[in-house]
């Protein structure tokens, strides 16, 4: 009974050991490349972003990529929070959990819509702009970058899908019946939030948190720079510090 785990634990140390020695091989490499050019700098950062913006999106846009994600899943907007609990306190939990369901599936039905957006974006990007991301600072600047250049671009673009979307799915019918309900309830003001606007900006945020953690993810990982491109210029970034 013994040599079974003594073989596990082996295997395991073997693996880990594995991994630590990838690691090491990829940062000797990345420093025996020497310094990028402005150019490559501008291509490492460029593929970064296209695996990065692509990876969450579909990521996102795949059934569950909102719901079943705990850190970006859309719930009842603020102003109508006290909609919900209220509902619920008189027994309509089912009404209540179809409309948190239709707003994710939603935005989970948007989001792909970034992905031109975003190689567009990328395109436009100038030196000045890859080497600012690259060496700044902040773990997330390239996600800082999009936000400012795309988040008009990509609410534009969002608002006319997440409406269409909203009805496909079943969120207007949903949300309809529960401001109906409430606004039934004795002495509660009535309300009526921009859903269409709610549900774009969450799906927008959402999807920037994903990028960020995809940014992250390169940087602080030497293993997820799966090309020589990235290997140099994010180990390049790695010496800076």
């Amino acid at each position: 009974m013994k040599r079974p785990l003594f073989v596990l634990l082996l295997s395991s140390a073997v693996v880990l050991s594995s991994c630590e020695t990838l690691n090491q091989t990829a940062q000797v490499l990345s420093q025996s490349m020497g310094n990028p050019t402005s150019s490559e700098i501008a291509s490492g950062i460029k593929e970064a972003l296209q695996l990065g913006t692509s990876a969450s999106a579909e990521r996102l846009n795949a059934q569950n990529g909102f719901l079943g994600n705990a850190a970006v899943k859309l719930l009842f907007p603020p102003e109508a929070q006290k909609v919900e609990k209220a509902l619920r306190s008189l027994g309509l939990n089912q009404l209540c959990d179809n409309v948190i369901t239709s707003l994710n599936r939603a935005a989970e039905d948007a989001v792909i819509e970034a992905k031109p957006i975003f190689i567009s974006a990328i395109k436009q990007m100038t030196i000045s702009d890859a080497s600012s991301i690259l060496l700044g600072k902040q773990s997330d600047a390239a996600t800082q970058y999009f936000q400012r250049v795309t988040n008009d671009q990509l609410s534009a673009k969002f608002k006319p899908i997440i409406q269409s979307s909203l009805a496909k799915v079943g969120a207007t019918r949903n949300w309809t019946e529960v401001v109906s309900r409430y606004n039934q309830i004795p002495l509660v003001t009535d309300i009526n939030p921009d859903l269409t606007g709610y549900v774009t900006q969450k799906a927008i945020d959402g999807l920037f948190m994903e990028i960020a953690k995809e940014e992250l993810k390169i940087r602080q990982n030497v293993s997820s720079r799966n090309s020589i491109l990235l290997q140099k210029v994010f180990g390049y970034a790695d010496r800076q510090k």
